[in-house]
């Protein structure tokens, strides 16, 4: 099978639907790229301007081949001021090969079990990833990241997951560019 670089969203589904999702990203993760990139970009700029966040420590969750990471780069007003970790345990050498950066190959699982705690992060940013987790490990894993952050942006081309407040998170804002949505999510009080 070749190598799902630049492949369209309906190839990438239909991947998913034939390998399932981790067999998919453990066979193509190292050359992944996603291809709703620039809509990525369009609306991370969108979520900059609106929302004027702080960008000093983010996290890049599920980071891919550091689609968000390089916006965020491109796209800060203040750009030295910029500090992004990636974690995806499957596409650590594509967002090296494109950012420079290492990435921790942490898991949705590993993070609901607490992998991250005693960390800290001004912003977590997850784009295009979110509606993949097992929805069993929803509550835990939202519930380890209300712990790490206060806010949290999920980029989506749908509604996909829906968030509780009894999993820790609020939806304060959401924009809508494309037929993508980022929804800007806080820690409820």
């Amino acid at each position: 099978m070749e190598t799902k670089e630049g492949c369209e969203p309906d190839d990438i589904r239909s991947q998913y639907e034939a390998l399932g999702v981790t067999r998919y990203y453990s066979e193509y993760g190292a050359s992944y790229r996603n291809p709703h990139e620039p809509v990525v970009r369009e609306i991370i700029g969108l979520a900059l301007n609106h929302w004027h966040p702080d960008l000093s420590n983010v996290l890049d969750l599920a980071c891919g081949s550091g689609e968000v990471t390089l916006a965020l780069r491109d796209l800060a007003t203040c750009p030295d001021n910029v500090r992004v970790s990636g974690i995806d345990p499957y596409t650590a050498e594509a967002y090296r090969a494109r950012t420079g950066n290492t990435a921790d190959p942490i898991s949705f699982e590993q993070i609901g079990g607490g992998a991250l705690a005693g960390r800290r992060y001004s912003l977590i940013i997850c784009s295009f990833a979110m509606h993949l987790i097992d929805q069993s490990w929803l509550p835990v894993l939202l519930l380890q990241l209300g712990l790490i952050s206060d806010t949290m942006w999920i980029l989506t081309p749908h509604k996909r997951p829906e968030f509780r407040p009894e999993w820790g998170w609020i939806l304060n804002d959401e924009l809508i560019f494309n037929r993508v949505r980022v929804r800007q999510l806080i820690v409820e009080s």
